[in-house]
């Protein structure tokens, strides 16, 4: 029996638009993902938690608020010290072209902006989980 994968879908920071994050929850749940949906106003904290809670494979991040970074950063650093930093982390929203380099540097395996669409999202997810096997 192969497990389902799970994916957690938080929206850090004060951000409260949460349409595109509702639609990519769908979308992975159509696809056949276990889907956590934290709703909005999620502190870093509340993520990492979540995902240890809901023991995800994946964590994905929607942010339009402009604070991406710090939010990845402090995301990422809670990982680590919780010996869970091997948990892939994708990020969507509006992330300006300048800002992908240094979000990729800091460990964010995949980063979608508007208008990325199901077989995008669910090919670089499948493909992020058959490297880790």
């Amino acid at each position: 029996m192969t497990k389902t994968a799970r994916v957690l879908i938080g929206k850090p920071g004060l951000d409260g638009h949460e349409a595109g994050s509702k639609v990519v929850a769908r979308m992975l749940f159509d696809a056949g993902f276990d889907v956590i949906y934290t709703g909005v106003r999620q502190t870093p904290e509340m993520i990492v938690r979540s995902a240890l809670e809901e023991d995800v494979d994946v964590i994905g991040l929607s942010l339009l608020s402009g604070a991406h970074y710090e939010l990845c950063s402090r995301i990422l650093d809670l990982m680590k010290v919780e010996g869970v930093e091997d948990i892939p982390v994708i990020v969507g929203g509006i992330i300006p072209a300048d800002d992908i380099p240094k979000l990729q540097e800091l460990g964010v395996k995949a980063i979608f902006g508007p208008g990325s669409g199901r077989k995008e999202i669910v090919g670089a997810i499948n493909a992020i989980l058959e490297n880790m096997a």
